[in-house]
């Protein structure tokens, strides 16, 4: 028996691979497994918990319901696509949605869990659009306005980010090591887990005189996969 983290999915009805690659790690691999953490992103976007309606979410919902029901336990991070996933789709689905970052006691180690946004803290500008976006007075405003609205705001904001990313260095959207180690020293943890960053591997550094890991999850705009963490066992990286 594993837990098994997975993010930076991204499903939309308009990538029918990933979502076909996901229904089968669901009703596979995930239903035999202690957890399955989902980290951040798991869809493009969410406008708020009122598109369960739309029949592509309500199938997706229904399915993340059918792995709970049969007792695997879920937890959900918010990403920076979908931090709008509120109490109503956690309520259709059984998910306990987690705080970004937490702390898990994951086969007996301490392991910070954080969708990874957060730790790129050298995107000065984008770090700014967070602070905007997660405020409950623009959440409120937002979530006032009709569904078909929200929709094309979002698809509006998804072409300029786009834009945005095109024009930007690569390295400032990577993490920052000093904001690494600072999150993994004040919640005294040697193991870290994210996505967002789509650059998977396991990244070895010291702490306090001690080996200590960072997790990067792969995304699933092309070969997807998940870190596995065994009783025991040390965490492996799995692609597709």
């Amino acid at each position: 028996m594993s837990a098994l983290f997975i993010s930076d999915l991204h499903l939309t009805e308009e990538r029918p691979e990933a979502n076909e690659r996901f229904i089968e790690f669901l009703e596979g691999k995930a239903r035999a497994a202690d957890a399955l953490y989902i980290l951040g992103d798991f869809f493009e976007y969410w406008i708020g918990d009122d598109d369960l309606e739309e029949p592509f979410n309500a199938v997706i919902a229904g399915l993340l319901r059918g792995l709970t029901r049969h007792g695997t336990p879920l937890y959900l991070m918010h990403g920076n696509r979908d931090f709008l996933i509120g109490e109503r789709f956690c309520a259709a689905t059984g998910a306990q949605l987690l705080q970004d970052p937490t702390v898990h006691e994951v086969q007996g180690v301490k392991t910070l869990l954080a969708h990874g946004d957060t730790l790129c803290t050298d995107d000065v500008d984008y770090q700014n659009w967070r602070r905007i976006a997660r405020a409950e007075a623009w959440q409120r405003e937002f979530l006032a306005k009709p569904r078909a609205e929200r929709r094309s705001a979002i698809q509006g904001m998804r072409e300029k980010s786009k834009e945005v990313i095109q024009a930007k260095p690569a390295e400032i959207m990577d993490v920052s090591q000093a904001a690494v180690v600072q999150a993994m020293r004040s919640h005294a943890v040697s193991r870290l887990v994210h996505g967002h960053t789509h650059r998977p591997g396991r990244h070895c550094l010291t702490l306090e005189g001690r080996p200590a890991e960072r997790w990067v999850l792969p995304d699933w705009y092309g070969r997807g996969g998940y870190l596995e963490i065994g009783r025991g066992g040390a965490p492996k990286l799995v692609r597709f």
